[in-house]
């Protein structure tokens, strides 16, 4: 009968074919592997320290000191040679291995004890709390210092906050912002054009910093993905909405953050 493909046999009785193993020769082989072990832990007792121990040849080379104090100190440093036979234990040895010892570690040898307690582990967090959440329904905190999309804000009247004095612009170190300003008729500098390129953006809080008025923010929202390049160049329209939007989030994280700024 052809074999079908991907399909994989061993070699001998129809019962390896089947890839099961009989109970018997299952115990047979734990009972082996189990008294491997304790005659191997019986014969260490035999083993005398020194041969037990890992031994490493070192060379005692005497360092000069920096100072030496009398004639007869140094006379007895000179006398030393430079390199010896002197042998140090890398593993001191422990003494040999009691009965209790033996029969303990045969004990966890033969029962599999590391695995019950593995199951004991993983019994015991099946019946705890998981700790994910249900995202997006769930979300878990932010802090107050979390820079997230941008945002230019406005005061209580709806006027702007922005005066452009550019310092955003100036020190962004991505150079991600471009400001054009203009004198209006009554005296005071506003934007024109405020752009930001996301793509370029490393959310540092740079901008957030240097702003004199607060108005342009990184506030609490990190979902703003997008399919396209051309929707991640944010204009002013934009970014006035964001703040519209989030005006609430953003000034309360300002007002917990105030005592740290």
């Amino acid at each position: 009968m052809q074999r079908p493909f991907g399909s994989c046999s061993l070699p001998g009785p129809s019962w390896r074919s089947s890839w099961s193993y009989p109970p018997l020769a299952l115990a047979l082989d734990m009972m082996a592997f189990a008294a491997g072990r304790i005659l191997i832990l019986a014969n260490r007792r035999a083993i005398s320290p020194k041969s037990a121990n890992c031994a490493t040849r070192i060379l005692s080379i005497s360092p000069q000191p920096a100072l030496r104090h009398n004639s007869t100190e140094a006379a007895a440093q000179d006398q030393k040679p430079v390199s010896g036979g002197e042998f140090i234990h890398v593993n001191p040895y422990q003494g040999q291995p009691t009965w209790g010892e033996i029969s303990e570690r045969a004990a966890h040898t033969l029962f599999f004890t590391e695995i019950v307690r593995g199951f004991m582990v993983v019994l015991g967090n099946v019946f705890k709390e998981p700790a994910t959440i249900n995202y997006p329904f769930e979300k878990g905190p932010l802090s107050p210092r979390f820079r997230g999309e941008h945002a230019l804000r406005r005061y209580a009247s709806g006027e702007e906050r922005c005066i452009a004095c550019k310092l955003c612009e100036a020190v962004c170190p991505a150079q991600a912002i471009t400001i054009e300003a203009e004198e209006r008729a009554d005296g005071a500098r506003r934007t024109t054009r405020y752009d930001i390129d996301m793509t370029k953006c490393i959310y540092c809080g740079f901008c957030q910093e240097a702003c004199p008025v607060d108005a342009i923010v990184e506030g609490p929202n990190f979902e703003f993905s997008t399919e396209t390049h051309e929707e991640l160049l944010y204009n002013k329209e934009k970014l006035l909405n964001n703040g519209d939007k989030w005006e609430a989030e953003i000034a309360a994280n300002i007002e917990a953050d105030y005592l740290y700024r």
